[in-house]
């Protein structure tokens, strides 16, 4: 099981997160590519510490928001989509070339992500974006109780799919996260945010948020590092990932 977290969030005299901390316990950087977070230094900073410590690097393409760090849905048509997604893993993978390195997959951020999700013409249009890269990107895209059409639409666009999940967040029946804005939709707890982590490297059924267990085929799992607990956290869960092996 690989770590990813999303990084790169600072903008301009304003910091989010605690990149330098979180970077050595994780496996992929979801690096902001301007949209809704980040700036050309941020962004250049952020690469060349991934490189440092053997971080694979990923584009984290939003709708343009920065006011609402990404979190807003807009209506787009499908080529705006398409273009938007170009134009920000593009950005990023050119930087990521001055320093050596390369973008090798794309997580898109908060309401593009959520979005992708539900309407399938928005995820074919961020799967089009991909297939015309000259870069060879895998998708990293939500696990949820089925991913049967998840699976069939990469694999109509040739496009790898990494399979993701949450270890601090609860889950409804369906495999899809509860909104924020429900009660005990995020974990707390560094142990239950731990025990989930374990319970989904090990194929573990979760309980869901109805009480009901769900069992989430996954990749690589997100972990957040904006603050010194959750960077303690993210330290326990790859201890804990280790002892699972």
């Amino acid at each position: 099981m690989l770590l990813n977290c999303d990084l790169g969030e600072s903008f301009g005299a304003w910091t989010m997160g605690m990149d330098e901390q979180v970077m050595p316990f994780i496996d992929q950087a979801n690096i902001a590519c301007g949209f809704h977070a980040g700036d050309p230094v941020t962004i250049q900073r952020t690469v060349c510490l991934a490189l440092q410590n053997g971080v694979a690097l990923g584009a984290h393409p939003s709708y343009p928001d920065l006011q609402g760090f990404g979190r807003r849905s807009m209506v787009l048509q499908p080529e705006e989509i398409t273009a938007m997604v170009s134009y920000q893993i593009g950005a990023l993978s050119h930087i990521a070339a001055c320093q050596g390195g390369l973008v090798s997959y794309v997580k898109p951020h908060g309401a593009l992500y959520n979005n992708m999700m539900r309407d399938e013409a928005i995820l074919e249009s961020i799967l089009e974006a991909l297939r015309c890269s000259p870069y060879d990107l895998a998708l990293m895209a939500m696990s949820t109780a089925d991913n049967s059409q998840l699976k069939s639409l990469c694999g109509k666009y040739g496009v790898p799919l990494i399979l993701e999940a949450f270890a601090d967040r609860a889950y409804d029946e369906q495999g899809f996260l509860v909104p924020r804005t429900q009660p005990d939709a995020v974990h707390k707890d560094s142990a239950a945010i731990v025990e989930q982590a374990r319970r989904l490297a090990t194929g573990t059924p979760l309980r869901s948020i109805s009480g009901k267990p769900l069992r989430l085929e996954a990749d690589s799992l997100c972990v957040h590092g904006d603050n010194p607990d959750s960077i303690a956290a993210v330290e326990a869960i790859r201890k804990a990932l280790k002892d699972t092996h």
